[in-house]
This record gives structure tokens, sequence and C-alpha cells, in this order.
């Protein structure tokens, strides 16, 4: 269960958002275009970020740049 300290662990880097163009999924009402943000982890495919909600979510690498 790991990932019940990730909000108190160190940020390993930022991440700006570049859209919020979505195929399949909502993602307008928690991310926002051109907001930077801080990462918790990372995986191949998903970056784990704090969102605007507050929490941490996990995302598609390509939201980012």
């Amino acid at each position: 269960m790991i990932h019940t300290n990730w909000t108190e662990k160190p940020t390993l880097r930022t991440v700006t958002c570049k859209h919020t163009d979505a195929a399949k999924f909502l993602v307008s009402n928690v991310l926002t275009a051109g907001k930077t943000y801080e990462v918790k982890n990372e995986t191949e495919e998903f970056v784990f970020v704090v969102d605007n909600t507050g929490k941490i979510g996990g995302y598609y690498k390509d939201y980012f740049e």
C-alpha cells in the first residue's frame, strides 16, 4: 500500500499540463492546461500528480510536457 503515503513524499519533479482534450475520459475538471503540477510517482504509462482537487490522481503522460 505504497500509495497511502504519497502526499507526504517529496516531489520527484514538476510537469506542465499541455492539454485536457481526452478522447475517452473527462480530465478538464481536474487538470488545467498550462498549469504546473507536482509529480509524486511515475510509471511507464502514467504520472501521479496532485491535481486541482488537492488529491493525487493518475493520468496518461501525453497530457503533460
